[in-house]
């Protein structure tokens, strides 16, 4: 269908992408680790109102949750 040449450039460039792709990534998640880190993770419960931050991520004023699970029921397997 196309030349093996033009099958090289098309591979060279579509790696190139998603390197480029995957380094934007690893960065943003080293940026957030570091602001996560920096802030001593209050940052991730900020916009929490209960005033017991330990309660914050039992709260549902608290958008965080870091003790649920989320799963999406078509990927959900039924433990039977």
């Amino acid at each position: 269908l196309l030349s093996p040449l033009l099958q090289k450039w098309a591979v060279f460039t579509l790696s190139a992408g998603s390197s480029l792709g995957c380094l934007s990534c690893l960065l943003g998640v080293a940026v957030s680790i570091g602001l996560t880190l920096g802030s001593q993770g209050q940052a991730l419960l900020s916009p929490c109102t209960v005033a017991d931050v330990t309660l914050a991520p039992a709260s549902r004023d608290c958008p965080f949750d870091p003790t649920r699970v989320y799963v999406s029921p078509q990927w959900a397997v039924d433990p039977r």
